[in-house]
């Protein structure tokens, strides 16, 4: 079975590997143009394209995939099924109508749940318990096509952006190849999904990052653990923006209004709520290096009352 693979960041390394290890024939790796990158703008190779470098496997770039010759590109593979993870670029229906099997998804979510660009993500900040990864036949829609497979995966109450990232990666890369050889030998079985049970889970920015201290402690914490590593949650600390990195719901209240500093000890700080109070323990504030608040502590006082969320206009 020829396979041809699209993906672009970390998310879609694993799967990649996995088809390898397994014998799988990749004849061709689509993956998005390499960009520049860092303070001296050299052109950065995407994950998947310096992975299927190191395997030998050729590699197509296309700024638009849609694009005729782009396409007609595709069609010179000759190849069985399209396998896609975190892509970056919508497929037409001429696209999806070209492997013979079909093209394949390996979305981040138990869809219908979490159609979307950030599931792991929003999972999170939404309070799931769980989540995991639907392999699922691709159609015109976002999301939406029929659903072959699917692996749980619990989300645990200390699970953050990155670290749910890569079991979701992994999870992703052992269902991928559990799944394909009934694709093959036309085994699979084709659920439907219920449109009524989906949501969407909209792109990350760096603006939803912006902690509002109105709301509850809980809903804070879990923006805070479902933006780390990116795009991270921040507010104003003497005027200076301020990420912080972990922090946690507590059981106790306060009358005190929301974004006052309540107690400073040696290893955290805790902050009034909307309703309860969140403890820092580790912080970013501008300009500086990710600490620890009892580390921050050693150079920067923290002054119990002051208020976070103010910025220097």
């Amino acid at each position: 079975m020829k396979i041809i693979y699209m993906g672009t960041p970390d998310f879609a390394v694993a799967p990649l590997e996995a088809m390898i290890a397994a014998g799988h024939e990749i004849v061709l790796v689509v993956t998005q143009p390499d960009k520049p990158k860092g303070r001296g703008k050299e052109m950065q190779m995407t994950p998947v394209k310096q992975c299927a470098v190191k395997h030998g496997i050729p590699v197509f770039q296309p700024v638009k995939i849609k694009q005729k010759e782009e396409v007609e590109k595709l069609k010179s593979y000759e190849a069985d099924i399209y396998v896609v993870a975190a892509f970056g670029q919508i497929l037409s229906q001429e696209i999806l109508d070209i492997p013979r099997l079909g093209c394949f998804n390996i979305h981040a979510s138990l869809l219908p749940k979490y159609r979307g660009a950030a599931p792991i993500q929003w999972a999170i900040i939404d309070g799931e318990k769980e989540t995991g990864v639907t392999i699922m036949r691709m159609d015109a829609g976002l999301d939406t096509g029929d659903m072959v497979s699917k692996i749980v995966v619990p989300i645990t109450e200390k699970e953050t952006g990155e670290s749910l990232h890569d079991k979701l990666m992994e999870a992703g890369a052992k269902l991928i190849v559990e799944t394909l050889p009934a694709i093959e030998d036309g085994t699979a079985s084709f659920t439907k999904q219920e449109d009524d049970l989906s949501c969407y889970a909209k792109m990350l920015s760096k603006s939803m990052g912006l902690i509002e201290w109105s709301r509850s402690a809980d809903e804070i914490e879990r923006l805070v653990r479902g933006l780390n590593s990116w795009p991270s949650a921040y507010t104003y600390l003497e005027g200076k923006t301020c990420k912080i990195w972990e922090a946690k719901a507590m059981d106790e209240s306060s009358d005190k209004e929301p974004g006052i500093i309540l107690t400073v000890s040696k290893d955290a700080f805790e902050v009034s709520t909307g309703q309860g109070i969140l403890q820092v323990s580790m912080l970013q504030l501008e300009g500086k290096k990710r600490m620890t608040v009892k580390d921050f502590l050693l150079g920067h006082a923290i002054v119990t009352g002051s208020r976070l969320g103010e910025k220097t206009k």
